[in-house]
């Protein structure tokens, strides 16, 4: 995977703008994949393995990933932490709180349904360039208060028989134990014996609730809005968050990248031959578009500040409008002649393919005559 000195984005396979979720999911991925258990007397996979928790030790830290980030290593050691990952203990312990979300000493709290949910929000592509306010109207999980989100019969639980009511169990891998979250009770300790009648079991209840949405101006496909505590209620007065995840409609005319819009401008070739000026469409309204004499295809003309405004910023992006040149379908008997006319007009410049084949002609004969000779 890497040398001695390795880069920690690297080690992980992310991004250097990878998100929390990203790191910890390819975390995951490669601390299976280089196992120890799965890659016996594999002395580069133990490295391997090695390498990623340290690298995952730090760039999960938000403290220390931005000394990593603008010093490196050094800066690490010289703000007092260690670059090393530890070892097989320190190693074991990380996967495990990554896992089944906390370490093995503590306790954690265990709910009948994930305190958090997300939902989809389509929006046009003008509500998402200027902003705009929505209404939605959603379902949340609220704990079942006859069973106390419980899910057994009168909230009573009984201890799993399997982890003897501890949530957690211990397994042998080679000369190596492990603990992981019980499966039969998924790491809760407890089990349901009798079903709450109220709630089938479920632990919940769903409730409607309305929501008023301030969309800013400048949101794009795919970014996402979080609402603290307005997700599912895991117990009475808590609850967790609501992801919103944006989905934009396609424009006709504008294609969006960023902050800059593209816009495809047809342009009749008499236009191109000749120069002039057209009015083009801007999310404000019109501006002027100068077109020079024989202006190429696919030339690109830069607006500045006509794009889409950026989050959480006072910065407008731009406009760049791109040449389409266009041709009649089909001419008429006058037209034909028109364009003839001013064919012949122009005289030998009208015919370029006539100097390409002299050309041509003079240099085939120079080369077979090369080659005789």
């Amino acid at each position: 995977m890497a040398g001695i000195d390795f880069d920690y984005y690297e080690v992980l396979e992310v991004r250097k703008d990878a998100n929390d979720e990203e790191i910890k999911k390819s975390f995951r991925k490669l601390a299976l994949k280089y196992h120890p258990d799965r890659n016996p007397n594999d002395a580069q996979a133990e490295e391997s393995f090695k390498q990623i928790n340290e690298a995952y030790d730090v760039l999960k830290d938000p403290q220390k990933r931005a000394i990593y980030d603008k010093y490196g290593k050094d800066g690490l050691k010289n703000q007092g932490f260690s670059s090393g990952g530890g070892g097989f203990g320190d190693i074991f312990s990380s996967i495990f709180e990554d896992f089944f979300g906390g370490s093995s000493s503590e306790p954690q709290e265990h709910y009948a349904f994930d305190p958090d949910y997300a939902i989809r929000l389509n929006i046009s592509f003008k509500e998402a360039v200027f902003g705009c306010k929505k209404q939605v109207k959603t379902k949340y999980k609220s704990c079942c208060k006859a069973c106390s989100g419980t899910g057994a019969k009168d909230g009573k639980m009984q201890d799993c028989k399997r982890c003897g009511g501890k949530g957690r169990i211990v397994i042998q891998q080679s000369i190596m134990q492990m603990q992981m979250a019980c499966p039969e009770c998924g790491g809760s300790g407890k089990i349901v014996v009798d079903k709450c009648p109220k709630c089938v079991g479920l632990g919940y209840e769903s409730v409607e609730e309305v929501l008023d949405l301030d969309i800013k101006a400048g949101i794009d496909n795919g970014n996402q809005l979080v609402y603290r505590g307005r997700g599912n209620e895991v117990k009475p007065g808590v609850r967790g968050d609501l992801y919103i995840k944006i989905v934009v409609s396609p424009d006709e005319h504008f294609i969006r990248h960023g902050s800059d819009l593209y816009l495809e401008v047809p342009v009749f070739f008499t236009t191109i031959v000749l120069g002039g000026r057209i009015m083009i469409p801007t999310l404000k309204g019109e501006v002027e578009l100068n077109i020079p004499p024989n202006t190429p295809q696919g030339h690109q003309f830069i607006f500045a500040n006509e794009g889409v405004p950026e989050l959480n910023s006072t910065r407008v992006g731009r406009l760049i409008a791109q040449i389409n040149i266009t041709y009649p379908k089909s001419l008429n008997d006058e037209q034909k002649a028109l364009v003839t006319k001013l064919q012949e007009s122009f005289g030998e410049t009208s015919k370029p393919y006539k100097s390409f084949i002299d050309s041509c002609f003079d240099k085939v004969k120079n080369w077979v005559k090369d080659r005789i000779s």
